[in-house]
């Protein structure tokens, strides 16, 4: 009789835990999502098969999934390998992993490699068409030969001279995209190198760090905005477009690549259309376009700059540049009192996923970066910040301010939480905390 109760609550522990399963994986869809999105793909997989990999010699379209980033409801477009995919009308839906972060990337998750987009999609068809084949290309960076890409930190573009000799870079871009004179548009490009190698000699390293995210970010952009579909004359606003709404960005030290290579890129493709497929992971993009334009930098390169820079707004980006460095001051002096002088939990990194928002990120001094919305999954839990966190320099470990709640399960503070796994503890040590196994 014993048994037969031990199996009955066995049957019935299963079906539990059964019904529990699906109903936290299974996804309900109405009929006119599931158009909207099998049309999508649809449409997507229709143009990338007619362009038939020409660009970088090999198709784009691939594992693509959407994902809705209050519910972390996932669309995709094929199954995946352990079924957690379901099938509704001709695309598939579930349920993203806590442990996963949701951002716009390229990832290995059940058996296959995916490009993930986050919900929702630009409405504007060439703006939907630019994004996603953007984000695919990302994808696809290790099969062509862009492995192992290291992106280094480029914190002289938080700089006061970092950023107005970028400015005055993007704002000859800038005219040489409104130019219908050759010769006129050629002098802009010119003058936008000539500002690009002055801002190298003023930083050691510069040339180098930018390259990084140029070939990552910056090809996969291009990508992006050469694939959008739009007309030539269209295309042209677009980049003018993303150059104006480039200076809002609160920083320009990771998003300064997703204007500068496209708009360069574009110029070459007007000449050379495969010329993306001479790039590789040892590449120097600055020296190629160079080479490509032959630019040669003078020696007086100073005094052609002095020559040069009125007839980009020097003024006026000098003096919006000055008062906005005098603000960060004031701010790098409030994340010096909560990351340096105050008590703070320091955790170190082992098997870290993490997401972001690029345009808002803040170098401090020689200590790291703040990140002022971040999310981290890692073996020890998942960690969600949005009033700043502390990166290193080496990307090993992340500094919030002190813990003001904490147990077994949750610890939180000022503007981020930490939902701790259970066999990691909250350790103090003199005035500081960190996290160490149980």
């Amino acid at each position: 009789m014993k048994n037969i109760q031990k199996i009955i609550i066995l049957i019935i522990t299963i079906s539990f835990l059964s019904c529990n399963s699906i109903t936290k994986n299974s996804v309900e869809i109405s009929k006119s999502e599931i158009k909207k999105y099998e049309n999508i793909f649809k449409d997507l997989k229709e143009y990338l098969t007619k362009e038939n990999g020409k660009l970088w010699n090999h198709q784009l379209y691939g594992p693509l999934l959407f994902v809705n980033q209050d519910n972390r409801t996932i669309i995709a477009n094929e199954k995946d390998t352990k079924g957690i995919l379901t099938k509704n009308g001709e695309i598939y839906a579930g349920i993203l992993p806590d442990e996963i972060n949701i951002a716009n990337t390229a990832f290995d998750w059940n058996g296959k490699r995916w490009t993930m987009v986050m919900l929702p999609l630009p409405k504007d068809y060439n703006e939907r068409l630019n994004l996603l084949t953007h984000e695919l290309f990302h994808r696809i960076q290790p099969e062509i030969g862009f492995v192992n890409l290291i992106e280094k930190q480029s914190n002289h573009l938080d700089d006061l001279n970092g950023r107005i000799f970028l400015k005055l870079e993007l704002e000859a871009l800038k005219k040489a995209l409104i130019s219908d004179v050759e010769t006129t548009k050629q002098k802009h490009i010119q003058d936008a190198l000539l500002f690009r190698n002055y801002r190298y000699k003023l930083y050691s390293g510069a040339k180098e760090n930018e390259n990084t995210l140029e070939l990552n970010e910056g090809l996969a952009e291009y990508t992006g905005s050469i694939l959008s579909n739009r007309t030539d004359e269209k295309l042209k606003e677009h980049y003018v477009q993303m150059i104006n709404n480039f200076y809002n960005n609160q920083t320009f030290v990771r998003s300064f690549a997703y204007i500068t290579i496209p708009v360069y890129g574009y110029f070459i493709n007007l000449e050379n259309d495969s010329w993306n497929k001479d790039i590789s992971n040892s590449t120097n993009l600055t020296d190629y376009i160079s080479g490509f334009f032959t630019i040669l930098i003078p020696t007086n390169l100073i005094e052609t700059i002095n020559t040069i820079k009125g007839d980009y707004g020097f003024e006026e980006i000098a003096s919006f540049e000055i008062n906005r460095n005098n603000e960060q001051k004031k701010l790098i002096a409030e994340y010096e009192i909560k990351f340096l002088k105050n008590p703070t939990l320091a955790i170190q990194f082992e098997n870290m996923n993490i997401s972001f928002n690029p345009s808002n990120i803040m170098p401090l001094r020689d200590l790291g970066t703040v990140y002022p919305n971040l999310r981290v999954s890692d073996n020890w839990g998942i960690l969600t910040v949005e009033n700043g966190a502390l990166l290193s320099n080496n990307w090993d470990k992340v500094t919030v301010s002190e813990p003001t709640i904490t147990n077994d399960k949750l610890i939180e503070g000022d503007g981020w939480k930490l939902e701790l796994n259970s066999d990691w503890k909250l350790t103090k040590i003199k005035e500081n905390y960190t996290l160490k196994k149980k």
